[in-house]
C-alpha cells in the first residue's frame, strides 16, 4: 500500500534531534533525496525557546510512501520525542 501525499514532516523538539534523524534517513533510504531540516517558530510565540524543528521529506519518486517507510518515520519521530505530519 502506498500513500499519495507529497510531503511528510517530522516535528522534533530540538535541532540536534532533527539533524540526527535527517542524517539517519539520508543514510538508510537513498530514495529520500531531499531531506531538509527547518526551524519552525510556534505561532504567536516570541520566545526563542518556543521553537520546533522539522525534518521535511519529499515523497520518493519510485513507489511513493509505503506503509513500512511511514511506520519507520513514526518510530524515529517517537524515539526523539516528536511526531509525523502529512502535508
Amino acid at each position: 500500500m502506498t500513500v499519495n501525499v507529497d510531503r511528510q514532516l517530522l516535528v522534533l523538539p530540538d535541532r540536534d534531534a532533527a539533524e540526527e534523524v535527517a542524517e539517519e534517513l539520508s543514510a538508510r533510504w537513498s530514495e529520500l533525496s531531499d531531506v531538509e531540516v527547518v526551524r519552525d517558530s510556534l505561532a504567536g510565540e516570541d520566545d526563542a525557546e518556543d521553537v520546533q524543528w522539522l525534518v521535511v521529506l519529499e515523497a520518493p519518486e519510485e513507489g511513493g510512501w509505503t506503509a513500512e517507510l511511514l511506520a519507520r518515520l513514526d518510530e524515529l519521530a517517537a524515539e526523539n520525542e516528536g511526531w509525523r505530519e502529512q502535508e
